[in-house]
């Protein structure tokens, strides 16, 4: 009763989340979140840490954006490639990178992801430097105006609930639990008959498809794909992200992910509040100090939470329950 009543609120709240937040910003917020999520499939449950999952985001930023403005496909048709273009992307680099394990495929990951990254900078149809300007977004089914946020933030907000709710029907089931053998114990999971190279490419491939997904509404939300989004420090980003909100845990990346995007758009308007309110005027240079304070908490999860906020609160919540049921 308590768990139907925890989501009915907060389905209540991202429902009501527009009518009082800045539209643009929750969406933004979503689509990092959802990238959040792909990521943690990979890190958390199957014990692969890619460096590269930002040539799936950004790449199927460019892809969507391509779609829209200059082939000026429907905002479906769009979606749908940019996401064919994260997964084949990613069925590619998995192939490649699964070979090997522990920093090895890391720096396969990052190092395949810069090349698409040198491409993306070199090739025409992305605008180089200057990137993918005035995506428009369309009409959803030829119907519903997208150019209202309201009617893209139900959208954007539907699309990553359902991502999320793949996510933890994947990890859930058979499949998921073949995922956390292989990442326990590979050897073991191969002398059952498993195939552990098979399962882990299916595992990337699903998770640069989501990246994908989430990439494309990134784009459709700001009309614009630049480089930032492939670049590795995207892929750092990600993987602060769902180290912040604790990995392998379902709702920790999703705590992450607000967290640290919260904190990149709005450190200007604390750092103003406290200085407001200690009348300490370095505080209003934290705006410009995003990069420092971000390295700040990253250092202090490691050090005091070293399973993610999340991680730590579900600890302490279980050992709670088992002194309680001593």
């Amino acid at each position: 009763m308590r768990y139907k009543l925890g989501a009915g609120l907060v389905v209540a709240a991202l429902l009501a989340a527009p009518l009082i937040l800045y539209p643009v910003f929750l969406m933004k917020v979503l689509c990092f979140c959802l990238f959040a999520c792909a990521f943690n499939l990979l890190l958390g449950f199957t014990g692969l840490n890619s460096f590269g999952h930002a040539a799936f985001f950004g790449g199927a930023a460019y892809v969507a954006g391509w779609a829209l403005r200059d082939a000026g496909l429907p905002v479906e048709a769009g979606l749908v490639l940019a996401v064919l273009f994260a997964a084949l992307t990613g069925l590619v680099v998995g192939w490649l990178a699964i070979r090997r394990q522990g920093i090895y495929f890391t720096m396969i990951t990052l190092a395949l992801a810069q090349m698409l990254y040198f491409v993306f900078l070199q090739a025409k149809f992305t605008g180089g430097e200057d990137g993918l300007q005035g995506i428009p977004r369309g009409r959803l089914f030829g119907l519903i105006d997208l150019s209202q946020d309201l009617h893209l933030y139900y959208l954007v907000l539907a699309l990553t609930v359902a991502g999320f709710l793949l996510v933890v029907r994947a990890v859930h089931s058979p499949f998921g639990q073949v995922l956390k053998a292989v990442r326990d114990n590979e050897a073991r999971a191969v002398s059952l008959g498993f195939h552990a190279d098979q399962i882990k490419l299916l595992a990337f491939v699903l998770s640069a498809a989501l990246a994908g997904l989430a990439g494309a509404l990134k784009a459709l939300v700001l009309g614009f794909a630049t480089l930032s989004d492939v670049h590795w420090a995207m892929s750092g980003l990600v993987v602060l992200m769902t180290l912040v909100g604790g990995v392998g845990t379902l709702t920790g990346p999703v705590v992450g992910a607000i967290l640290i995007i919260a904190l990149e758009d709005k450190m200007g308007e604390i750092g103003s509040a406290l200085a407001d309110l200690t009348r300490i005027e370095w505080f209003r240079s934290l705006g410009d100090s995003v990069t420092m304070v971000l390295g700040l908490i990253f250092v202090l999860c490691v050090l005091l939470f070293r399973r993610g906020l999340v991680g730590e609160l579900v600890a302490w919540w279980q050992s709670r329950r088992a002194a309680a049921s001593g």
